[in-house]
């Protein structure tokens, strides 16, 4: 489908690419991953032919036809559905000739031409990629102009799905889609019939839609087969070997090296030294493989303490002007809490947490927060708040002005901005920069609580990694709303779900949160499509019982998780204390203690996770029984 031959491309005097090649067969599903910054989306403004390369060359199959998503769909009065139909070119080309054709073998061959690519079923086709985007029947029928950017962003990439393009080209599809969302586009890509290349950066993603993986690494192109993290293992053996063959390569070089120097100046040896010398000059190691630095995520940690509740919510309300959005939320947040914030978009889940963060008026009902309690709320609206004019050390010189530069420039660095991006105009800022530097800045204070709204947007896979990293050291409370479920699995230990105008507590995981998307959304469809009323509220109540059914052992699981959790971190702590070489001659009965705790802790560990394993099946038993009912 696609071939790429030495290819190079230089900006601004950095090579992006350089003689990279690759061969991507007819209908592939690849990832393309790389960090922030390679060159992923400039190779595929090549491919349009937006841009030129300065060297090398490309080949597309003949007469495929290459899709990709616009900027956003224009904001005109045309309805969301007439947009997405026109995305396919021929049908509507074909249409048009049809009302003007008179020669009766052309009029034959354009209904034949029509019936072969389906024409008669594209508004259900059409309807059917709106659905699984979040648009709803009569949001259909809307003027694109009535959409917010995220919202028209949507409907180009209906518009490209819908086309079906023989070779369709994605960047970072998922970003403007909620959990729901990503997951019918995983299923989606998973059986689309034809080739697909697909920047993303998220692993779930790349784990379940595609079958093989374009890494752009150092100006080259190296094709993988098989998921991401076939990828990441195969890399890291293809990196061991590659590294091992170098240092048998350089202890060569360095044996005939010391051979040469020591015989070099004897007559007898003088013959061999010389054709050492020129094995030398034909052995040429193969470079080093590593990975490339990333820089880290440091949230500091709360400065105060506050007592619990951080925040205490009784029937309240908010919404904006006389518009309620949110009503009858009940609930409350401790310092520890680690919480995913889940729905559909348009749902109120970014308007909760501007309720949170004191950027929305309660409106009703009532919310109390801990005295001295401080909120920091990251959003990608608030990329606005930053000066586009000054750098990052000019943003933070603000909040220490009586530190030196030096200072200022170490506390920048811990944001994970370079050296070189410590002066350089935040207009400037690659996407992911810009989101490090409002991070460290909304931060700053060491803050009770984070809020993050679709933290990992700019970010790629490694700083991603960073980023969970961080916020599982950080000690305060944390309300994460994102479609990246891997940041979800790996921080959170709750879920709050918003839908039905209201923010609620879930009883359940995102593995059953997302089977009952999966797994029920047709099926509920198909039921309450004839249901009355009362049907549905006696089905939501019936549901609600079951979950509450479930409730106690959930939280059993949930607490002994953090039991194992803390009873792992006074094991290392205990094993770092035993790891030093003098303390059985300095102080016997504190390491002979020490032992013996250490061996107390490895039981309770034990039985810890023997008891959760058995509550893990108990719970599996009694969903797979509920199921059934």
């Amino acid at each position: 489908m696609l071939q790429i031959t030495n290819l190079t491309y230089l900006i601004e005097g950095r090579t992006l690419f350089e003689n990279a090649t690759l061969t991507l067969p007819t209908g592939a599903k690849a990832g393309f991953v790389g960090r922030n910054g390679s060159g992923k989306t400039t190779l595929f403004k090549i491919l349009q032919g937006e841009i030129a390369a300065d060297g090398g060359d490309f080949e597309i199959h003949q007469r495929a036809r290459i899709g990709a998503v616009a900027q956003e769909a224009p904001a005109t009065s045309d309805s969301v559905m007439d947009i997405v139909l026109s995305a396919d070119k021929e049908r509507l080309s074909l249409l048009q000739e049809a009302e003007v054709a008179t020669d009766p073998l052309r009029i034959g061959e354009i209904h034949t031409r029509l019936a072969e690519i389906e024409s008669h079923s594209a508004e259900a086709r059409a309807s059917s990629v709106l659905k699984g985007l979040g648009f709803s029947t009569e949001k259909q029928g809307e003027p694109c102009a009535n959409l917010s950017g995220g919202w028209r962003m949507r409907v180009s990439l209906a518009g490209v799905l819908f086309s079906k393009p023989d070779l369709l080209l994605l960047d970072e599809p998922t970003n403007y889609l909620d959990l729901e969302g990503t997951l019918w586009l995983e299923r989606y890509l998973a059986n689309y019939p034809y080739t697909v290349f697909m920047i993303s950066h998220d692993r779930d993603l790349l784990n379940k839609a595609v079958n093989s993986i374009v890494h752009l690494e150092r100006g080259g192109l190296t094709f993988y087969r098989g998921q991401y993290d076939q990828f990441e293992a195969n890399r890291r053996l293809q990196m061991e070997l590659n590294n091992k063959q170098r240092e048998k390569q350089l202890e060569q070089l360095e044996h005939m090296q010391k051979f040469v120097e020591r015989f070099r100046a004897k007559a007898t040896k003088a013959k061999q030294a010389q054709s050492r010398l020129k094995r030398m000059e034909k052995i040429k190691p193969v470079s080093a493989l590593f990975d490339e630095h990333v820089s880290p995520f440091s949230f500091p940690q709360p400065k105060r303490a506050v007592s619990a509740p951080l925040i205490d919510l009784e029937d309240a309300a908010t919404g904006y002007g006389n518009t309620r959005i949110l009503s009858n939320i009940n609930g409350r947040i401790d310092p520890e809490d680690r919480i995913a914030l889940v729905g559909i978009n348009g749902n109120g889940k970014s308007t909760f947490a501007k309720l949170l963060a004191d950027e929305l008026e309660l409106q009703d009902g009532r919310l109390t927060k801990a005295r001295k309690l401080e909120v920091a709320h990251f959003a990608q609206h608030q990329m606005d708040k930053l000066n586009p004019k000054q750098t990052p050390l000019e943003h933070v010189e603000p909040l220490m002005p009586y530190d030196s530069e030096a200072k200022r420039r170490s506390r920048v660095a811990q944001m994970g901005l370079s050296t070189s991006r410590m002066d350089t105009l935040a207009e400037n800022l690659s996407g992911g920069e810009r989101a490090r530097l409002l991070m460290g800045l909304i931060t700053f204070s060491g803050p009770n609580m984070l809020i993050l709204d679709e933290p990992t947007n700019h970010l790629d896979i490694d700083s991603r990694d960073a980023l969970v990293q961080a916020l599982n050291e950080y000690e305060g409370a944390v309300l994460i709303i994102s479609h990246d479920r891997h940041l979800i699995e790996a921080t959170v230990d709750q879920l709050w779900i918003a839908e039905n105008g209201t923010i609620s507590v879930c009883d359940y995981d995102l593995d059953t949160y997302q089977r009952s998307i999966i797994g029920n959304k047709s099926e509920k469809s198909d039921k309450t499509k004839d249901q009355s009323p009362a049907d549905k509220k006696a089905d939501r109540k019936a549901a609600a019982a079951l979950r509450a059914e479930l409730s106690p052992l959930r939280k059993e699981i949930k607490g002994l998780e953090t039991s194992i959790s803390k009873l792992n971190q006074k094991l290392e702590k205990l094993d770092q204390q035993l790891s030093d070489p003098d303390l059985f001659q300095k102080d016997p009965d504190k390491a002979v203690q020490l032992g013996k705790d250490r061996a107390q802790c490895e039981r309770e560990i034990e039985l810890a996770e023997t008891d959760w394993m058995d509550k893990v099946e108990a719970l599996e038993e009694a969903e797979q029984a509920q199921q059934a009912r």
